[in-house]
């Protein structure tokens, strides 16, 4: 299993494990964690969840191998698990928890923009690299990125994909605090187990409330980058950057207009 799924006191845990490949995320592993959000939501049990990564890492984002096998004609449909995952973490009524150390790359940042309490340890470093890779931000993190540090730094974030550190992050309100790496998991499992013991009824709603206002613009932002990604994942430039990728290369945009 590359995703570890427990359950106990309330909380439902999810956690990355997939070290030798730095925890890139596969098909398998998005439909393991949509499966896993969708039976929290249904369960009574499940009052709060957390998901967590490695202490090196928490992920390096799509696994590419994977990712490109299957992006052919309409690969980017909302039937493919990594839109499953997504709609599921967006959709979730129950507190989401997540604990961040190591890098945090590509969607393994934009998730964050959808959980509802996020630390990092002084350790993590977040970047999204999408027009590196001839391609556009994902779910949402256009609207979402901007709306949390302002459009100067976000563009700083997305245009010219900058990677940047958890006090960053912290400033840009992409993480609620920052702590040292060896107490990080310990401080998330306890803000989590506080979640799990409040009135389950009074946390969903509040979190329905802090959210009604931007949710139909997050579903438009997404419907409106899934359009954009999709094209541009079938593009020249997105062909150039993978295959520099894979051939160990710098990519040559200076033809592409």
């Amino acid at each position: 299993m590359s995703i570890l799924t427990t359950q106990s006191d309330g909380i439902l845990n999810l956690e990355f494990d997939r070290l030798e490949r730095k925890n890139a995320i596969t098909g398998a592993m998005y439909q393991t964690m949509a499966d896993a959000l969708r039976a929290a939501e249904a369960d009574s049990a499940v009052r709060a969840i957390l998901i967590t990564g490695k202490p090196e890492i928490f992920t390096a984002g799509n696994d590419l191998d994977d990712f490109l096998n299957n992006a052919g004609e309409g690969a980017m449909t909302e039937q493919r698990p990594v839109f499953q995952f997504m709609t599921a973490l967006e959709s979730c009524t129950k507190p989401v928890v997540a604990a961040v150390a190591g890098a945090a790359v590509g969607i393994g940042t934009t998730l964050l923009m959808h959980c509802d309490l996020v630390y990092a340890a002084d350790n993590a470093k977040f970047s999204m690299p999408f027009t590196q890779l001839g391609l556009c931000p994902e779910f949402a993190s256009s609207l979402l990125v901007a709306q949390a540090a302002g459009y100067t730094r976000a563009a700083e974030k997305l245009l010219l994909g900058e990677a940047f550190l958890a006090q960053e992050a912290l400033e840009m309100g992409i993480v609620a605090r920052v702590l040292p790496a060896p107490e990080l998991l310990a401080f998330a499992q306890g803000q989590a187990a506080r979640l799990a013991k409040l009135p389950p009824a009074s946390i969903r709603t509040t979190k329905a409330l802090m959210k009604r206002a931007r949710a139909p613009m997050i579903r438009e932002a997404i419907a409106a980058e899934n359009e954009r990604f999709s094209a541009m994942l079938q593009g020249a430039e997105a062909k150039e950057a993978f295959t520099a990728f894979f051939e160990k290369r710098k990519p040559d945009f200076s033809k592409f207009d």
